[in-house]
């Protein structure tokens, strides 16, 4: 069971007193999950690392919203100025890849066993490429959100990070007001907000939320 009671900001923070000492700038590969999620983040790590963004979520529904997201991340990477380089690494739909993870777990709760499933997905997906490509570091942008569980999600990403040889840089986003900054670089950069996580199944829990509403 995720560990809540550990600061992951603070393990951050002497992540980047150690690199800062060492005067070095090493390479980190971040999934995204979404341009405004990413906003605060890639703002805050690009003064340490140098970073490249892989935008892999097979679970988006519909293609069409797959599309539209990823453009707004294309765009938002463009767009801001950061000290270091950031770059970006695309991948195809592949939503056949979320649906054979999360068999069996269609009807579990927003926050469940399948959320926790596709976290493992991304997360496997982004080490491997980061070991294939050599960088020092690897971590996601889902720990900024308020509705996701950071314990799990770091729990998650240092063991996967030890099965593949390479370092999960551990953090939580939201602290420090990473969320309501990342809405200030949304409405600044006209960023596009959706209303529901990504997959078929938040969609209709959003919609169904609506309705009652």
């Amino acid at each position: 069971m995720a560990d809540c009671r550990i600061n992951y900001q603070s393990l951050l923070d002497k992540t980047i007193e150690k690199i800062t000492s060492e005067n070095s700038v090493p390479t980190l590969l971040i999934h995204s999950c979404c341009a405004p999620c990413s906003s605060y983040v890639l703002e805050y790590l690009s003064e340490y690392f140098k970073i490249t963004v892989v935008y892999y979520n097979p679970n988006i529904f519909p293609l069409e919203e797959y599309k539209y997201r990823i453009d707004e991340q294309k765009r938002l990477i463009e767009t801001m100025v950061f000290k270091n380089p950031v770059d970006f690494i695309s991948t195809k739909y592949t939503p056949n890849d979320f649906y054979s993870t999360i068999k069996g777990m269609e009807k579990e709760p927003e926050g469940g066993k399948r959320c926790e499933s596709c976290f493992r997905l991304r997360l496997t997906y982004t080490a491997q490429l980061a070991k294939e490509k050599s960088f020092d570091y690897f971590t996601t942008t889902l720990s900024i959100s308020p509705m996701k569980n950071a314990a799990l999600l770091n729990e998650l990403g240092t063991k996967i990070g030890e099965k593949y040889g390479i370092k999960y840089l551990q953090s939580d986003f939201k602290k420090r007001n990473g969320y309501k900054r990342s809405v200030e670089l949304s409405r600044e950069y006209k960023l596009y907000r959706q209303d529901y996580c990504g997959c078929v199944y938040s969609k209709l829990e959003r919609e169904k939320y609506i309705t009652k509403g």
